[in-house]
């Protein structure tokens, strides 16, 4: 852990909970572990529970990313990715994972599902305006850049 870390409080929901940690020292998101096996047929999703809730920092929020070789070598993500747990909630973290391959996917208890990464929050007062700047972009939206250049 670094000097002057900010703290996230974390309670067990389970006593086979596993708390969050990171796998090698830099990485960005902290694994989250599976209390329960769950089988996810092929293009289903399923609600798998984490065995923890969480205290975050004052205005942090965290987020739920999938995990790169479960996606690579399985085929299965997190389906609203990122996932977002606001400061405010208490509850037990679950994650909603989804099947995209062709076989049944087996979670098992202890397994690494997904990834959590803390994330400063900033707060904006929302603005009613008439118009806005413009800019070289303007409305150029999906495809607006273009295949090549």
């Amino acid at each position: 852990m670094q000097l002057n870390a900010m703290q996230l409080k974390i309670k067990r929901l389970s006593p086979n909970a596993i708390l969050p940690k990171y796998a090698h020292p830099g990485d960005a998101g902290m694994d989250l572990y599976a209390t329960e096996g769950v089988a996810i047929a092929p293009h289903q999703t399923a609600l798998v529970p984490t065995g923890i809730a969480i205290e975050l920092p004052p205005n942090t929020e965290a987020q739920i990313r999938p995990r790169s070789g479960l996606a690579l070598k399985h085929s299965i993500t997190v389906l609203n990715t990122p996932g977002t747990v606001d400061e405010g909630y208490r509850g037990e973290i679950k994650i909603i994972l989804i099947n995209h391959g062709a076989e049944t996917f087996e979670v098992t208890p202890g397994m690494r599902i997904a990834q959590m990464i803390i994330s400063p929050v900033i707060y904006v007062a929302v603005q009613d305006a008439e118009s806005l700047s413009d800019t070289v972009r303007s409305e150029g939206g999906f495809g607006s850049s273009g295949l090549t250049e």
